[in-house]
């Protein structure tokens, strides 16, 4: 028998509409439920991330879950919560983000035939692309009736709204083509649960709708709530735009470094959503954090679980050595494993020189590296009391005046860090 999902939702905070008898009828036999994503892009960002937790926790509690892609839909674009139209995808587009897209789902889903609840994916392309506008018209569109689709909040709001463009005939009938889906899964695949953002509380419920309606049976619908920060401001988003899921769109580090400078009051929940900690793991890791809120505990956890979730342990560990590195706490070994992406966005905005690979062949000086070839401290003169000093750094690694850098000093076969003190930094980049 299935575990309750739905109080697994609840008191993690992620429960927001439910249909009535919902949560009884997913205790009564394991089910198939479905959300739908829409390939707006090559990778999913952690917007979606909250959908995807939802799903493998679906799954975790004896469930099918089924990822839909918008293969169709997503050459419309979904009105909820918009204010403008969405631009239109073309069909190559659709096809390569759907690819990118599913590689990630298998990440995070158990799609093992062999196992009893493998999660599916599929497409609405598929039984949409032959489907035609009369077709529609007369088994879809007739069983909706004009005044039910103007009541939907997501009409309503885009029609009341200042935007000079109103809204779209394309855009009104998304609800019959979301509609439609739910129909489809009910009947091929027996699916009988829809879950998604309160935003798509709407078309989630028309879906249902037009199951009654057309077939006579019963469906059912939950939403979790849209996720935002204690101060208002959208999720996700950062002063360079979306976190992305791959890592080639944002790298392990900044994904690391995203949920460790998460605030105090959102970590409180963000350690019960983004994280599979159960109940009494969270409230021990609450209760440790407010003892000493200055180690951030509830921030490292978050971080740590979440990065090893979406990019795996060896990542999520090249992450954690590249931040030691930041706050000077790490090797000289660990700084020359960082790839070319992580080590300049770590040393972002630090001042550069050039230098070729056959003067760096030959070993170059550390005073003229300092002072004659790069122009990093003033003089020569400056150079060589630095390094008397002791307060010369190559790469993390204290040097003397002799010291003679080499190509076995190079980061990711380009960089060499030099340093003064603990903050005064400068990168000899070899010339391609």
């Amino acid at each position: 028998m299935p575990t309750n999902f739905v109080q697994e939702l609840r008191w993690r905070g992620l429960l927001h509409d439910i249909m009535p008898e919902t949560e009884s009828f997913l205790l009564s036999e394991s089910t198939k439920g479905y959300i739908g994503f829409d390939p707006t892009a090559d990778s999913l960002h952690i917007g979606s991330l909250v959908q995807i937790i939802i799903l493998m926790h679906y799954q975790k509690s004896g469930h099918t879950p089924i990822v839909l892609m918008g293969g169709a839909t997503g050459m419309i674009g979904d009105p909820s919560g918009k204010s403008d139209e969405r631009n239109l995808l073309d069909q190559e587009t659709l096809e390569k983000n759907c690819d990118g897209i599913q590689k990630q789902f298998e990440r995070f889903l158990d799609f093992d035939s062999s196992s009893p609840n493998a999660a599916k994916l599929v497409n609405n392309y598929d039984w949409m692309k032959n489907y035609s506008l009369i077709d529609f018209s007369r088994d879809i569109g007739k069983h909706i009736t004009v005044n039910y689709m103007m009541a939907k909040e997501s009409v309503k709001k885009r029609l009341g709204s200042e935007a000079k463009v109103g809204m779209s005939f394309t855009e009104f009938t998304y609800q019959l083509l979301q509609g439609f889906d739910f129909l489809h899964l009910y009947k091929t695949m027996n699916c009988k649960l829809q879950m998604g953002g309160s935003d798509q509380w709407g078309n989630i419920t028309t879906g249902t709708e037009l199951v009654r309606r057309k077939e006579g049976g019963k469906a059912y619908a939950m939403t979790c709530p849209l996720i935002k920060k204690a101060d208002g401001s959208k999720f996700g988003k950062t002063e360079q735009g979306n976190v992305w899921l791959d890592k080639a769109r944002t790298s392990t580090y900044k994904f690391y470094q995203f949920w460790l400078n998460t605030t105090d009051e959102d970590a409180l929940s963000y350690i019960k959503i983004f994280t599979f900690l159960n109940e009494e793991e969270v409230k021990e890791k609450i209760e440790e954090h407010y003892e000493a809120p200055h180690l951030r505990v509830l921030q490292k956890t978050i971080a740590e679980e979440v990065t090893l979730l979406v990019h795996g342990k060896e990542e999520l560990i090249k992450a954690q050595e590249a931040s030691q590195i930041l706050f000077g706490k790490a090797t000289s070994e660990a700084l020359q494993k960082l790839d070319q992406g992580t080590f300049l966005e770590l040393f972002e905005g630090v001042p550069q020189a050039d230098i070729t690979r056959s003067h760096l062949k030959k070993g170059i000086h550390a005073v003229a590296a300092l002072s004659a070839e790069t122009g990093f401290l003033k003089s020569n003169g400056e150079a060589r009391r630095a390094l008397k000093e002791n307060a010369i750094s190559i790469n993390k690694k204290k040097i003397s005046a002799d010291y003679l850098i080499e190509e076995k000093d190079l980061i990711a076969n380009q960089y060499v860090l030099l340093q003064r003190g603990k903050k005064n930094y400068f990168i000899l980049k070899v010339e391609a």
